[in-house]
């Protein structure tokens, strides 16, 4: 949840003073009412990339995928969404106690918003006195509810004042998913003026930022809380599973990245019983429209860590300078980055107008032990249209143990293989990188031949393996492998072929068939 940078003179006093920085909370933003619609993004001409007139053809056309009918999608908007299931039932809850719920993770039905005496899962606003008065506050931020084995739900909640790190976690139990939940009181502050929760004066360049709590069982059945925002970093807490509270003798637990200020926030570690890895998922960048929020994954073998991206890059090390404060360059090269913000621009003859994601991120994740399928849910801003909205995209691991995102949401269909002949014709192509990029990356067309080339805007070849599924593409002497999919483009009302995959150095390449008919 979020802060962004509101002014400099005042921080570098406050950080002379007591080691606290300055922060801005988005809690001025409307949350969720869609917006007087902006302006469509302009066409400006670019610079030709490409390398050979193209003449578009629609990948798969004149083949019958059976695809089923259109999706129908529910929106709702809830900021910094963490998931849990019940049942046959998802929820998700995020920041302001906002929340919904779905049956299938494509239509979602919003029943909690806003701090008010009518949101379900508050028994009352009172009851949260206590950590209003502390973090100077009316709201809440990043949430997250777990299923404990009692049968009883515990909600990590947190709140901030906004402008500095004075936060707090606390800890409410109901006997129902969808509330009330009963406020059981604050285990962990920061901001303070004084002693911290380690014993040493409050320090906001080494101590955490008390937000963004998930709690997680381990495969052992140890219980954890990982948390952190901006300051200090992201840290790891060992919990009790009877009393939901953080063992004693810990202080804020273990760093596992960041400090100096580095914009960190909202961690999520899912465990993959396929690979044995333990996945933490953090979101890099600033949350504003343009503020470049994007998805990061790094991976360890136990849940305190240490993790390492896919270079190899040991995530401990990842913060800037000492005295640096929101030196994004310095840790732009770290974490495996799934997705920023992107457009697939639209081509001549697609129908429907592309909106384009804006500062993915914060996301959760699932795993159905049902289906064995990967979800990640976060929510994303937009370069025309709502302020912001949830989304759910698939997930796939790679055969080296990394995941690579569906550049589609959801759209419930099943898993299908594929030929090579449904391959050829003409993609749009989303380079990730490694940046943090503030701005939508666009799309560059290409062709892709019967015969294995790729030419176009980009040169290269790709293959199909024999299972149908696994694809593989060099683009401008870069090899990367990942999934070949079939999808729902909901900007176009047509099922498109697209592809995910990703580079031996951690760089998420998608495709996008053209939605012509």
């Amino acid at each position: 949840m979020k802060i962004l940078f509101v002014f400099v003179l005042f921080c570098l006093v406050l950080l002379a003073a007591c080691g606290s920085g300055a922060y801005t909370s988005y809690e001025g933003e409307p949350l969720g009412e869609a917006q007087g619609a902006d302006p469509a993004p302009e066409e400006t001409p670019q610079p030709a990339p490409a390398r050979a007139t193209l003449t578009l053809t629609a990948p798969g056309a004149g083949f019958d995928f059976n695809d089923p009918g259109a999706p129908v999608f529910g929106e709702v908007s809830v900021h910094d969404p963490s998931v849990f299931r019940v049942g046959d039932v998802w929820y998700v809850i995020g920041s302001h106690m906002s929340a919904a719920r779905t049956r299938d993770l494509i239509y979602w039905e919003q029943f909690a918003e806003y701090v008010s005496e009518a949101n379900p899962l508050m028994y009352s606003v009172a009851d949260f006195a206590e950590a209003f008065a502390w973090a100077r506050t009316d709201t809440f931020w990043a949430g997250d509810v777990q299923l404990m084995p009692c049968g009883r739900f515990f909600m990590y909640y947190c709140n901030c004042e906004g402008s500095m790190p004075l936060g707090n976690i606390g800890l409410a139990i109901a006997d129902h998913p969808e509330g009330p939940y009963l406020n059981q009181g604050i285990f962990l502050r920061s901001g303070m003026h004084g002693t911290s929760e380690d014993g040493t004066p409050f320090n906001a360049n080494i101590h955490p930022n008390a937000v963004d709590p998930h709690a997680f069982f381990c495969s052992n059945g140890e219980f954890w809380m990982v948390y952190g925002s901006f300051s200090g970093g992201i840290f790891i807490l060992r919990m009790c599973p009877e009393t939901g509270f953080p063992l004693p003798g810990q202080g804020y637990g273990t760093r596992l990245m960041g400090n100096n200020h580095s914009r960190i926030e909202g961690p999520y570690i899912l465990h993959s019983p396929h690979t044995g890895y333990y996945y933490l998922f953090i979101t890099f960048g600033g949350l504003g429209r343009e503020d470049g929020y994007n998805m990061r994954v790094a991976r360890g073998l136990r849940p305190y860590g240490p993790f390492y991206d896919a270079r190899g890059n040991a995530m401990i090390h990842v913060h800037g300078a000492p005295g640096s404060f929101f030196d994004d360059r310095a840790i732009e090269p770290y974490g495996t980055k799934l997705m920023g913000g992107y457009w697939f621009r639209r081509e001549a003859g697609e129908p429907g107008q592309t909106t384009g994601y804006l500062s993915p991120g914060h996301n959760s994740a699932y795993f159905d032990a049902e289906t064995g399928r990967y979800f990640l849910i976060f929510h994303t801003r937009f370069m025309v249209g709502p302020q912001h909205r949830v989304r759910v995209h698939e997930m796939f691991l790679t055969d080296c143990g990394w995941f690579v995102v569906s550049p589609f949401r959801f759209d419930g269909a099943p898993q299908r293989s594929f030929l090579p002949e449904h391959v050829p014709g003409s993609w749009k192509l989303i380079n990730h990188g490694q940046d943090i990029n503030y701005i939508a990356i666009r799309s560059e067309t290409v062709n892709l031949t019967a015969d294995g080339r790729v030419y176009g805007a980009k040169d290269g070849y790709w293959s199909l393996e024999a299972d149908g599924t696994t694809f593989n593409i060099t683009v401008d002497g870069v090899a990367y492998r990942g999934r070949l999919l079939r999808s729902y483009a909901s900007d176009h009302g047509r099922w498109v072929m697209s592809f995910t995959a990703m580079s031996a150095e951690g760089i998420a390449l998608w495709g996008a068939g053209v939605a012509l008919d």
